[in-house]
């Protein structure tokens, strides 16, 4: 699978799984659509989580908490179907624990899977939610190479008037340090600006080779009606080869939530669930920035890098999320609406 912003499989280790059930009728805004994704993590991976939304479903984010005990997390799960949805990280821990990945106990080990949801019910119909086989196909599944778009926990997602999905991204800084994103965009902002039919940030359109469309089609966009309903939340995971704590970790996770903010407005409001989980294997151990103050932590500096790498991948990641969209559910998609991004003219 061709990814032109990267993939945040670009961080060595980390795979991606879908499974998800889209049945033809779904495209013509009936039958079923609804899906999971899953991030598998290697060994040893250091988890925390930043959680921006007033109406978030989650499992597992607690724990992820740097004051408490458990330090590394197994995989992560983006899932559809509400709280409802939650069952699919049942699936991911009995594959899991079928290979005696988890925390060691006596007489077995206990997965650490966190999981968060998007309100999807309406689009994907209301009985259609991800179980626990929808977990287990999907980390079953999980690869380097994976789709985007109209996928996995993606399938019954939108983002405001069009059709949202999955998109991701990395990037690798001169430090030879790899940060990458993977994005459930179910939001109820919006992603393109109304008055210019392009992603609101400016350079995302000259990186995805977006021209500004007709007239008519800006028009067209306009004309459509955002249903009212709390079809909002967006999810996701963002990861790095560096060497974090629990506590630089979750500042990872925290400056990363900032490119929902620099793509989505309104983001983090009192009716969404947007949250961020970071990961960070280890693989790459940080130097210190010269010159650190001695009261500071030494790695302040390479950390405030992958943070803003972060953002900056997390942002393009539901740039490409969108434009990746394929039609279900009878939501029109970017490309239906603004072919004309697509051409010069």
């Amino acid at each position: 699978m061709n990814h032109p912003m990267g993939s945040i499989t670009d961080v060595a280790g980390i795979l991606v799984g879908h499974h998800d059930r889209l049945d033809p009728d779904a495209t013509l805004g009936s039958g079923w659509a609804c899906g999971s994704t899953v991030v598998l993590a290697p060994p040893g991976t250091v988890g925390a989580v930043d959680v921006r939304g007033g109406a978030p479903g989650s499992r597992e984010t607690d724990l992820l908490d740097p004051s408490n005990s458990v330090r590394h997390v197994d995989a992560v799960v983006l899932t559809g179907g509400s709280a409802y949805g939650l069952a699919a990280a049942d699936g991911v821990m009995t594959w899991l624990e079928e290979q005696g990945r988890g925390v060691a106990m006596d007489g077995g080990v206990v997965p650490i899977v966190p999981a968060a949801v998007i309100f999807d019910l309406p689009v994907g119909g209301w009985k259609c939610r991800p179980t626990a086989e929808f977990g287990y196909r999907a980390v079953q599944s999980a690869a380097v190479d994976f789709a985007v778009g109209t996928v996995g926990a993606g399938v019954g997602a939108r983002a405001a008037v069009l059709k949202g999905g999955v998109g991701t991204a990395s990037t690798t800084l001169v430090s030879g340090v790899t940060v990458g994103a993977v994005v459930v965009v179910n939001s109820a902002g919006n992603v393109v600006d109304p008055a210019t039919g392009l992603p609101w940030m400016a350079h995302l359109s000259k990186e995805f080779g977006l021209v500004t469309p007709p007239a008519e089609q800006i028009a067209a966009l306009a004309a459509l009606d955002a249903e009212s309903s709390p079809l909002n939340t967006t999810i996701a995971v963002v990861a790095t080869d560096a060497a974090l704590t629990p506590a630089a970790c979750r500042r990872f996770a925290v400056a990363a939530q900032d490119g929902l903010a620099h793509t989505i407005r309104p983001a983090h409001t009192p009716l969404d669930g947007d949250t961020v989980f970071a990961l960070a294997t280890g693989a790459i151990e940080l130097e210190p920035a010269a010159n650190t103050p001695v009261a500071m932590v030494p790695e302040t500096k390479p950390l405030a890098d992958i943070g803003a790498a972060g953002a900056d991948c997390l942002a393009r990641a539901v740039v490409a999320a969108v434009l990746a969209a394929q039609t279900a559910a009878g939501i029109p998609t970017y490309r239906d609406v603004l072919p004309g991004a697509f051409q010069a003219h």
